[in-house]
């Protein structure tokens, strides 16, 4: 039977071909139109960076840790030493890495930073400490999270300035000493129960808790906040904000970031009208609690009379994790009295009963 059919090109190839043109075309014309754009770094986009202390005066707060640094190293730097080792501990937020900084500040050092995460064998390690110079302050943030094979590297280090590395396998395996230049380890955790007795022990320089902060101290840490983000306010001000941040510095630099927002987007200055409309989007009532955090007052007042509740169902009733919950809200409830901690079970305080009553009431 005679064929008749036309060649051509498979229907893929050709599709792939006219494909490929138009997207040449389209590329064209957007080279074309598109006009380049400038971004610049907002000064106050990090205000890890841009509103760290430089001296200890500018250091707000933890009086007694800054005295007891400033000793230890302004001594260590007269003698011509390196300091010793350093361990800060404490919740989130308080300033565990601007104390390194000062450190190394202080001592007039390079200051390496890493994190217990990062280092994730012992090569790392290594590399680190080797390419460190005399005097130089090695800063390990979440320390806890070091594996306790890289801990026991660790030890002859910090205690003897020496580096113990086992190279090859079996019986042609041996162990090559390395000498360090002397330096200062300064270490943060968050967790200092997971960190070994015997790494513990070894921060012969101290370990210092860092507390949370007062009222005062976070509305003084505004007011230079504000000052380098070129906001003009008031104490008055200040100090509303500053009953909501949880005593703690970050959470204060949050909201007043939020609270600028708001009055750049209303055309004015920060006023008290502003700050107020901020915390009402936010959900931030005047103690700092979150929708979150009522949510488990609510549940308990409401569903379960006020408890005692187990963990589970409060989980089961608000829809949160119990890691949540047990890790992330119940401890400023606690710090505040409004919540209770029994062998049967979650309770809510009459302190508790009266502010939800009168924040429904505010709504």
């Amino acid at each position: 039977m005679p064929f008749f059919g036309v060649f051509c090109c498979p229907p893929s190839l050709s599709g792939l071909r006219l494909r490929t043109k138009r997207k040449f075309a389209r590329m064209k014309g957007m080279e074309k139109n598109t006009q380049p754009r400038t971004f610049t770094r907002d000064e106050g986009g990090n205000l890890d960076q841009t509103l760290r202390p430089q001296t200890w005066d500018e250091y707000i707060g933890q009086t007694k840790i800054k005295e007891n640094l400033r000793i230890l190293l302004t001594a260590a730097k007269e003698r011509g030493h390196a300091a010793e080792h350093i361990l800060l501990y404490g919740p989130p937020g308080l300033g565990k890495t601007t104390l390194a900084h000062l450190v190394a500040k202080t001592l007039g050092t390079n200051m390496r930073t890493t994190s217990g995460p990062a280092i994730e064998r012992v090569g790392d390690l290594a590399a680190i400490l080797t390419n460190l110079s005399p005097g130089d302050v090695l800063f390990i943030d979440e320390i806890h999270r070091l594996s306790k094979s890289i801990e026991e590297v660790l030890y002859p280090a910090m205690e003897s300035g020496v580096l113990d590395i086992i190279i090859g396998k079996g019986p042609s395996a041996r162990t090559v000493q390395l000498d360090l230049p002397p330096f200062t380890l300064v270490a943060a955790t968050t967790r200092i129960s997971m960190l070994s007795a015997p790494l513990r022990s070894r921060f012969s320089g101290g370990t210092f808790r860092l507390d949370f902060y007062d009222e005062e101290e976070i509305a003084t840490i505004l007011s230079h906040s504000a000052e380098v983000l070129g906001v003009s306010t008031t104490r008055e001000i200040m100090s509303s904000i500053a009953g909501r941040c949880r005593a703690t510095p970050r959470t204060a630099n949050y909201l007043l970031k939020r609270c600028r927002d708001m009055a750049q987007l209303e055309g004015g200055a920060l006023t008290l009208e502003v700050v107020q409309k901020t915390f009402a989007l936010l959900e931030i009532d005047n103690l700092g609690l979150g929708r979150p955090d009522r949510s488990v007052l609510e549940a308990i007042l409401y569903k379960f009379s006020g408890g005692p509740v187990g963990l589970n169902t409060i989980a089961a009733a608000t829809g949160e994790e119990q890691a949540t919950i047990e890790d992330v809200l119940e401890p400023y409830l606690i710090r505040l009295g409004l919540l209770e901690r029994t062998p049967r079970g979650r309770v809510t305080s009459p302190k508790a009963i009266t502010h939800i009553q009168d924040y429904e009431q505010t709504k």
